[in-house]
C-alpha cells in the first residue's frame, strides 16, 4: 500500500472510531461523567493509571475509585483527611490501596503546590513530544515520602518506557476532536506534541501496516511510529490512535 493510500485508509478509520459511541466501551467514559475541569482531569488520570488488562474490569474499578472519593474527586483530593484514607479497600491487578492512597496525597500536592495536573505535565516550548515532561512529572509526583512499590505505576520515558497509559491520558486532556470523545481542556498544551498510546493492539496493527518495524513496544518504537503519524497529520498525529486501536480491538485486523 502506498503512503498516500495508507493515509487515506487510516483517515477513514479515524472517522469511523473517533465517534461518541467509542465512549461507551472505553475507560474515557469515567471522566465523561463529570463537568468541572478538575474533576475531569483527576478522574481521567486515575482511570488511565489502571488502564491495563480487561477493559470491563478497568471501567468497574475506575468507578470504584470514584465511589471512594464520593463522586467528587477534586473536593476529595483537596480536603480528604487521614481518617478518609484509613481502611480504603481497592485493588486493580498490581495497583492496590497503598498505591491509591499515595496517589490521592500526591494529587493534593500537585494541586496545592504545582498548579494542578495541566501545568505539572506541560512540556517546554521547544520540546517535540512529552518524553521529558512525563519524566519530570514522575519526579514531581513522588517528591513526598512514598512507598517504593508505587513508583512503577507512573512510567519514565527516559528509561525507554512507551508510557502508554499517561500518553492516553494526555490524548484525552489535550486533543480536542470536536466529536465528543477527547476533551481538549488543556489549552496551554499542543496536540502536535502528543504521541500514540502504544500497546499490544496498536503496536501489532502498526507492524502489519509496515509503519513500525521495531519489535518491542518501547519509547524507541513510539518515536518511530510518531515519525510516520506526524507526516500524515503534523497538527493532530495522535488521532490515528483511534484507527490503530479500532482495527486491532474491534476488527481483529
Amino acid at each position: 500500500m502506498k503512503k498516500s493510500e495508507l493515509k487515506e485508509f487510516l483517515d477513514e478509520k479515524v472517522i469511523q472510531y473517533n465517534h461518541p459511541k467509542f465512549v461507551t466501551s472505553d475507560p474515557i467514559q469515567i471522566p465523561h461523567s463529570f463537568s468541572k475541569k478538575e474533576d475531569i482531569e483527576i478522574s481521567a488520570f486515575l482511570s488511565s493509571t489502571i488502564a491495563w488488562g480487561n477493559r470491563t474490569m478497568i471501567i468497574k474499578n475506575a468507578k470504584r475509585m470514584m465511589e471512594i472519593m464520593d463522586h467528587d474527586p477534586y473536593n476529595f483530593i483537596l480536603h480528604h483527611t487521614e481518617k478518609d484514607l484509613k481502611g480504603v479497600e481497592f485493588v486493580h491487578r498490581t495497583f492496590n490501596a497503598i498505591d491509591f492512597t499515595y496517589f490521592i496525597k500526591a494529587l493534593q500536592n500537585i494541586y496545592t503546590k504545582h498548579q494542578g495536573l495541566e501545568f505539572a505535565l506541560l512540556p517546554s516550548k521547544d520540546a517535540i513530544n512529552y518524553q521529558h515532561a512525563v519524566a519530570n512529572f514522575k519526579t514531581l509526583f513522588f517528591e513526598l515520602d512514598h512507598p517504593s512499590r508505587t513508583e512503577k505505576h507512573i512510567s519514565n520515558p527516559l528509561k525507554n518506557s512507551a508510557a502508554k497509559r499517561i500518553n492516553m491520558f494526555l490524548r484525552w486532556m489535550v486533543r480536542n476532536d470536536n466529536c465528543g470523545v477527547d476533551f481538549g481542556i488543556w489549552k496551554s498544551h499542543s496536540p502536535a506534541k502528543l504521541s500514540c498510546p502504544l500497546d499490544v493492539h496498536t503496536g501489532n496493527i502498526a507492524r502489519k501496516l509496515k509503519i513500525l518495524n521495531r519489535k518491542q513496544n518501547d519509547w524507541k518504537a513510539l518515536e518511530q511510529l510518531d515519525t510516520t503519524l506526524r507526516s500524515f497529520d503534523p497538527n493532530d498525529p495522535v488521532k490515528y490512535d483511534f484507527a490503530l486501536f479500532g482495527l486491532g480491538v474491534f476488527e481483529k485486523f
